[in-house]
């Protein structure tokens, strides 16, 4: 599967509470006594090498380089959840880029290359060994300065649900509810809804296997499903250069907080198609470059400016919410409210409980002080982060 860089930023101050390893509570809150959990990540401290957590939910997995290419982990690093109910908590040490990985009524299978490269479950490969069975994920990194952890639908959107809390030490607890048990189904019956109203493929995200849906994916991946979004933000796009190009002859302009040292600058729309915003242009970005956020220019490089705006600004074209308010980050009620929008993003949204998870790669992008979208936990005195599967009753 490919790996999607967020924004995530991490506070790299030490704190002095921060433990070096962490209990982690596994909770089954599905309806079956067949779930597995899996968790990987680069150990920190073991030189930065790729890791799993044993199957005992203590030791450390360590693949070596294997003779071929697709060959199989020489352990099972499956951790049973036990039946409806049942929670199991493990230890990990700290972790860069870790997954905690949930699959039910079947195991999941990683495979190895030459190197060591792990090749993880894909949901967009068909002849992936795990392209049938019902599994999902969250993410956290466990390092000096703090756990930082959310539940992901950049991707997709996974039968089997998630929900993360985090346990402080001064006592407070963070929540992230994630859907309920027929989330999925919501999502799916949302963008079904959505293509007889538009007529875009929103209903060809949905993966149906055995007469059932089992996940939806992001219309960033809608050509895996023959999805074919070719053209759909070009005439937003425009809209938002025809729109500003009028305003700026009446002294009204565009803003963008970069949340960094540049502070909040000013963008001149210029007729030749490009956007100056502070010392730096950008062209007019496609439906590729705005779904995916990682392309065209939204194109990461050596400038920390430019690095700054780009989530900025690539979030406010997702969210269709260039036109709602002049300066950006905006607050949520300016998000979705035109068409074309990314109704992906919207309707996954709806349909978790408190409204919170990564919908794309800059849902985090949010106004200082304003409310998180990302569906995220973070603190420096982690004592306890739980994960339950399976979804709460609504």
């Amino acid at each position: 599967m490919k790996t999607t860089v967020y924004n995530k930023s991490i506070i790299q101050t030490k704190h002095a509470t921060m433990p070096r390893a962490l209990k982690v509570a596994l909770k089954n809150n599905s309806n079956s006594d067949q779930v597995y959990a899996y968790i990987t990540g680069i150990a920190l401290q073991h030189r930065g090498q790729r890791c799993f957590l044993k199957a005992d939910g203590e030791g450390l997995y360590f693949p070596q380089n294997p003779p071929r290419i697709g060959s199989p982990l020489t352990e099972d690093c499956a951790i049973p959840l036990g039946t409806p109910g049942n929670t199991v908590t493990v230890t990990i040490p700290q972790m860069a880029g870790g997954r905690i990985w949930f699959s039910r009524d079947a195991k999941l299978t990683f495979l190895l290359n030459p190197g060591p490269g792990l090749v993880e479950p894909s949901v967009l490969n068909p002849t992936d060994p795990n392209a049938d069975v019902d599994f999902g994920f969250c993410e956290f990194t466990l390092n000096d300065a703090q756990l930082y952890a959310n539940i992901s639908y950049v991707d997709f959107v996974s039968r089997l649900p998630i929900g993360i809390s985090l346990e402080q030490a001064n006592g407070s607890v963070q929540s992230v509810t994630g859907m309920a048990p027929d989330g999925v189904d919501r999502v799916a019956e949302g963008l079904r809804q959505q293509a007889q109203k538009d007529g875009r493929p929103w209903d060809k995200l949905v993966v149906n296997r055995k007469g059932k849906i089992l996940r939806v994916l992001s219309a960033t991946h809608g050509n895996a499903v023959r999805a074919n979004f070719c053209g759909y933000y070009e005439p937003y796009v425009n809209e938002v250069w025809e729109h500003f190009l009028a305003k700026q002859k009446e002294g009204q302009v565009l803003k963008i907080n970069t949340q960094a040292a540049p502070g909040i600058l000013s963008a001149q729309f210029m007729s030749n198609g490009e956007v100056q915003i502070g010392n730096e242009k950008f062209g007019k970005p496609n439906t590729a470059d705005i779904f995916g956020c990682n392309s065209g220019p939204f194109t990461t490089g050596p400038s920390p400016t430019r690095n700054a705006i780009i989530p900025r600004l690539a979030a406010a074209f997702v969210r269709t919410a260039l036109l709602e308010a002049y300066e950006h980050p905006s607050q949520p009620h300016t998000f979705y409210q035109r068409d074309p929008t990314n109704h992906y993003a919207r309707i996954v949204h709806e349909h978790n409980v408190d409204g919170k998870g990564y919908a794309f790669p800059y849902d985090d992008v949010q106004p200082d002080g304003g409310d998180d979208q990302s569906g995220k936990v973070n603190a420096g005195d982690p004592v306890i982060f739980t994960v339950t599967v399976g979804g709460v009753q609504t």
